[in-house]
């Protein structure tokens, strides 16, 4: 299958890499080994003009070879600019442009819109945006319709998982979201698909944290905040009008422990408290259930929690393994049995998958 555009070229793409970390780096990696194939059947040339980090960038007037890109920014003594960087793209002889962004900071979001406006598309695995203050999200929105230019963040919800563009799917085709629920954190799948009665709660997270799972400081990931950040996500494509901090969010880090000052503090306290989850796994056991940290869009009532709840053994939510995530949606169509999605939701390769399925999305609404 060749895709040639009106003049009989290839169809040429120039990509921006905001943030060359573990996910840009694997995203450039997975270029690199479809850049033939996509060339060949379909007449697509994915190219990167401009690769960023927070300290130096790499900006070319020809494509940037994806087998070298990582030495030749480490030899840059050009200090880093998203405000530079944007103006490279902004002046691109290539027509079709996109920016991916690749980090999970608060300040590269801030630039979405003026990318939009200068017909540049936007991708990215970041959540700030989706979850950050409602007026920037509305924006940004705007900013998509208004200029014709897309806004793709499959990445920030299950990784690689099809769940936003499920949910868009549906909505677009005139379903109606009653709920959306699911277990939205690998790292907490992984310690709940581990943690039961006789195993200390201290010594899952210890383990699930050697084992690369959690973030460095596992408080992150034990605050629910990550999670609440999806659940925003969701309920923002749903029509919902929220903030981030209207959604009640029950952490799992101990009170006492929420202000300790290292990391090697909180886990050598953290057994101190392997009491209280110790009584609600035993609690939960004895009906023939288990543990499950859940985040909720209820549409219908017009709210989003993000709680442990104990689940009966033979619900789906409870029969997970590893660190997979599962959403279900009960819609108009799906009020009976839930549509579910279960799979991976967290690791570079699947987040890097799910961006890079995005821009193949964004290619081919070009005439690719």
């Amino acid at each position: 299958m060749e895709s040639i555009d009106h003049n009989g070229e290839k169809r040429q793409v120039a990509i921006g890499i905001v943030g060359p970390g573990l996910i840009g780096k694997t995203l450039l990696s997975q270029l690199a080994l479809q850049t033939d194939r996509l060339r060949e059947e379909w007449g697509l040339e994915l190219q990167v003009f401009g690769v960023t980090n927070s300290q130096w960038m790499l900006l070319s007037a020809t494509p940037i070879s994806l087998s070298s890109w990582q030495t030749a920014l480490e030899s840059q003594d050009t200090e880093a600019s998203l405000d530079s960087f944007t103006y490279h793209f902004a002046t691109s002889p290539v027509a079709d442009r996109v920016i991916i962004d690749c980090t999970a900071s608060a300040a590269v979001p801030c630039h979405y819109t003026k990318w939009l406006s200068l017909g540049i598309h936007v991708i990215t695995p970041n959540k700030r945006l989706g979850s950050g203050p409602l007026a920037d999200y509305l924006a940004v929105k705007e900013a998509q319709r208004h200029y014709h230019a897309h806004f793709m963040a499959e990445g920030t919800v299950g990784a690689g998982l099809p769940v936003l563009s499920t949910l868009q799917s549906m909505i677009n085709t005139g379903d109606k979201v009653a709920k959306i629920e699911g277990v939205f954190s690998g790292t907490l799948s992984f310690i709940f698909n581990n943690f039961g009665p006789g195993r200390p709660f201290s010594d899952v997270v210890g383990k699930a944290k050697a084992a690369g799972y959690t973030e460095p400081d596992p408080r992150e990931d034990l605050s629910g905040m990550d999670v609440a950040r999806k659940v925003v996500i969701l309920a923002r494509e749903c029509g919902m009008q929220i903030e981030l901090e209207d959604v009640a969010v029950e952490s799992l880090v101990p009170e006492p422990l929420q202000s300790t000052s290292s990391v090697l503090d909180f886990m050598d306290q953290l057994p101190q408290f392997d009491a209280d989850m110790e009584a609600r796994a035993s609690e939960a056991a004895e009906a023939g259930n288990k543990l499950v940290y859940v985040g909720l869009v209820d549409v219908a009532a017009g709210k989003c929690t993000v709680s442990l709840q104990s689940y009966p053994a033979d619900h789906a939510f409870a029969q997970l393994s590893g660190s997979d995530n599962i959403i279900a949606f009960t819609t108009r169509r799906y009020s009976q049995q839930p549509l579910m999605i279960r799979g991976p939701g967290a690791g570079a390769e699947v987040t890097a998958a799910g961006v890079f399925g995005d821009l193949l999305q964004v290619a081919q609404s070009l005439g690719a």
